[in-house]
């Protein structure tokens, strides 16, 4: 009997540049691929926010829909199912001749306490696994530190990552045979499936994108080639109106439709054939603090999570239902932070200089448990990445990476970046009705 091998899709949902696929692809003579839409992932969390909300389940199943059809093309199967890995993979390997699991590496809780139950529910077929950290720009095996002497300060690990480490090339995927090719009777959910009713894109969106390998393609091409905006990103980074104030793929990099690497190499083909500039290094300085949070993680493991951070501070954090209500349904003292919690609310989406102000006066105003804050984007956000969701948090609440523990004057910040307030009347019109 021939050797198959079974790529997991997790957060690598792409083909290009994908190390299980190729090592799938390198070593069997078969190749299968599975992804669940595991019921965990759409349920309501400790404080009462479903995990996974409308705008980013929308933009997953657009992704698997893409991840499936490209996967055709290398004549590789793509089994779907709305059901736990665990009770599916038993049955799913009787028969199949599966010797090897090939998924990317994943460290935090509720990820590795999934991988764990797999893993025991197909103890008795004796496979190999096959578990790859995929997700970085500088790979673990390349930088200069020991996880555990990781630099707490975020300029510390940037300036010797971009001394000693080169990134890796990307790597080529190979198409198999037609004879790969299986009956396949599983079929995606709708979003209606996943507990969602159908909605319309809020027309004012930031983010009027779909989700997938292809359209991450897409978006490079047009924001790099087609109108040049990666010439003036430093520049624009701060905007808040309008889909080209930034990149915008932090979507597509959060569940792994494209890879850092990609990215990476296509600034430098395009500083090589356009121009070089602050702006051409400053999308690459952001994906080193991308970088930056996921070893962060790795390094302090689960105190993410925790109240006191990595840091372990005691602020006296509280909990205050009606402060909670107010920050969520943008009915607070700051015009510029409600116009930004109308936008979450009606996209999925807020800018960066947005998230920084409403964190901080979640945190550091309204001394509310900043935990609370980072489950409630945790929910809402399309481009949700643990370890950018709560490194963040951790840094602006004082429980982080900041050396400064800083805090936003929000008032400050509304009229440097939001001048004329085209940002907030676009948002907090809405109110009026």
């Amino acid at each position: 009997m021939s050797n198959t091998g079974l790529v997991w899709f997790r957060n690598n949902l792409r083909c290009q540049d994908n190390i299980s696929l190729h090592k799938a692809i390198a070593e069997n003579e078969k190749v299968l691929a599975i992804y669940f839409f595991d019921p965990r992932h759409y349920d309501n969390d400790r404080f009462g926010f479903k995990k996974t909300e409308k705008y980013r389940a929308k933009f997953l199943l657009e992704t698997v829909t893409a991840l499936k059809l490209n996967l055709e093309k290398l004549n590789i199967p793509l089994f779907v199912y709305q059901q736990y890995p665990e009770d599916v993979m038993p049955q799913f390997f009787e028969g199949r001749n599966i010797s090897n699991v090939y998924t990317q590496k994943e460290w935090t809780k509720e990820e590795t306490d999934v991988s764990e139950a797999a893993k025991n529910s197909i103890d008795r077929y004796g496979v190999t696994w096959h578990e790859d950290f995929d997700q970085f720009l500088f790979h673990p095996e390349d930088i200069p530190f020991d996880i555990q002497n990781i630099p707490q300060v975020f300029t510390n690990f940037r300036k010797k990552c971009e001394k000693y480490v080169s990134v890796r090339p990307q790597i080529t995927i190979e198409k198999l045979p037609e004879s790969n090719r299986v009956e396949n009777t599983t079929e995606l959910p709708i979003v209606l499936d996943l507990g969602f009713e159908d909605f319309a894109e809020d027309s004012r969106t930031a983010f009027p994108f779909c989700g997938g390998e292809n359209e991450a393609l897409k978006r490079i091409e047009a924001y790099f080639w087609d109108t040049k905006k990666l010439s003036y990103y430093k520049k624009t980074r701060n905007g808040l109106i309008g889909k080209d104030y930034s990149s915008k793929l932090s979507a597509w990099l959060a569940n792994g439709s494209i890879s850092a690497r990609t990215i990476y190499h296509e600034i430098k083909k395009y500083e090589q054939q356009v121009t070089k500039n602050d702006s051409t290094y400053w999308l690459i300085f952001e994906l080193i603090w991308r970088d930056f949070f996921k070893y962060i993680s790795l390094k302090h493991g689960n105190h993410i999570f925790r109240i006191g951070g990595i840091l372990q501070k005691d602020y006296g954090w509280k909990t205050d239902e009606e402060m909670l209500d107010q920050w969520i349904n943008a009915e607070t003292s700051e015009p510029f932070v409600n116009a930004n919690m109308l936008e979450i609310k009606y996209t999925g989406w807020m800018s960066n200089r947005g998230r920084q102000n409403v964190a901080s006066f979640f945190a550091k105003e309204q001394e509310l448990d900043w935990r609370i804050g980072a489950a409630y984007f945790e929910s809402m956000l399309i481009d949700y990445d643990v370890h950018s969701n709560y490194g963040n948090w951790l840094y602006v609440a004082g429980v982080g990476n900041d050396p400064r523990d800083r805090k936003f004057n929000i008032k400050s910040q509304a009229e440097r970046y939001d001048p004329q307030q085209k940002y907030q009347n676009l948002w907090l019109q809405s109110k009026l009705f």
